[in-house]
């Protein structure tokens, strides 16, 4: 998830994909995400993500509504920094507990929070069970590597497919809502063989 939308977005790490989700964005994908867009949000960032989006979407100018829409909107900012004071209009961190500070918002009346991008708040998000729902969009390449959404430290969690759709791209965009705890089952044999058996006791 490093870096979709240019080549100077995120190169941390070396990373030299920029960008790559450029040649994907169709009409149809546009469409899709404005249906994310049509219900009334707030945005909850992390403070490399809020600091790429200042520093893009208030210079957009009138042509693109989706600038016009993150200025009226209030931000939330997560940051380790405890001077960082954000300029961009309807912008305010979360302070020095992001967790509790999220949770107390989330018991508050108000628009949905949105998260985009925010890698490593996102962590901090699944870690402590803080994810209701998900849009995932899944694109037909692999990077190899980058930033990734799951990482050590994700809450165990199970989900219910709410919608899926493919764009004319290929990308599929699947929406998810929290269910509840993991299940899990076996296809093993009632009786395992003396082979199974054995294979077991090697396991670490």
């Amino acid at each position: 998830m490093q870096a979709p939308g240019g080549p100077q977005e995120d190169p941390v790490g070396g990373f030299r994909y920029g960008g790559w989700l450029i040649p994907y964005f169709d009409e149809s994908l546009g469409v899709k995400v404005g249906e994310i867009f049509a219900r009334p949000f707030d945005l909850l960032l992390g403070r490399k993500t809020y600091d790429i989006f200042a520093a893009h979407w208030p210079y957009v100018g009138p042509e693109e509504p989706l600038g016009a829409l993150f200025d009226q909107i209030e931000k939330y900012v997560a940051t380790r920094n405890e001077n960082f004071r954000p300029d961009w209009q309807n912008s305010q961190v979360l302070g020095s507990d992001a967790v509790a500070a999220v949770r107390k918002l989330k018991e508050q009346d108000g628009p949905d929070l949105l998260t985009q991008g925010s890698t490593d708040f996102l962590q901090t998000l699944h870690a402590h069970d803080l994810v209701d729902e998900m849009y995932i969009m899944i694109f037909p390449l692999v990077l190899g590597k980058g930033k990734r959404l799951f990482a050590e430290g994700a809450q165990p969690a199970a989900f219910d497919l709410l919608s899926t759709q493919a764009s004319d791209s290929g990308v599929i965009v699947n929406h998810y809502a929290r269910a509840g705890n993991i299940e899990t089952g076996s296809f093993a044999a009632e009786n395992p063989s003396p082979a199974e058996l054995e294979r077991r006791k090697h396991l670490s």
